[in-house]
């Protein structure tokens, strides 16, 4: 799918980055969540390094999936739909192609 050929404007890149911020605080306070859960069944050193582990792998897939380049903006937002941190409505705006693009991206993913 080309992308390249995009071109952002001011307005959706600014609807795009406030996107990415609610997909991202929704995502953390789900994190937070369950961290506390976690937490809350830690009965010995083991389970410490294991949650340690598991923060530690969830904090790399964040930091990656977090992608704001502009070439990288459709298949995150499509992968943030899917995963359902964010909802068409919160695309509000962007151009109908892309829109399209994004709903296209949702089911190949």
């Amino acid at each position: 799918m080309q992308t390249s050929e995009l071109q952002w404007t001011a307005q959706e890149q600014s609807i795009a980055k406030a996107a990415f911020a609610k997909a991202y605080q929704r995502e953390i306070q789900a994190l937070v969540q369950l961290v506390r859960q976690q937490a809350s069944t830690i009965a010995g050193t083991d389970d410490i390094w294991h949650l340690h582990d598991f923060l530690s792998a969830r904090r790399h897939e964040l930091d990656g999936k977090y992608d704001d380049r502009e070439s990288a903006l459709l298949f995150v937002l499509a992968d943030l739909v899917k995963e359902n941190w964010l909802s068409f409505a919160d695309l509000e705006g962007l151009d109908a192609l892309k829109l399209s693009k994004i709903t296209a991206l949702t089911r190949m993913m």
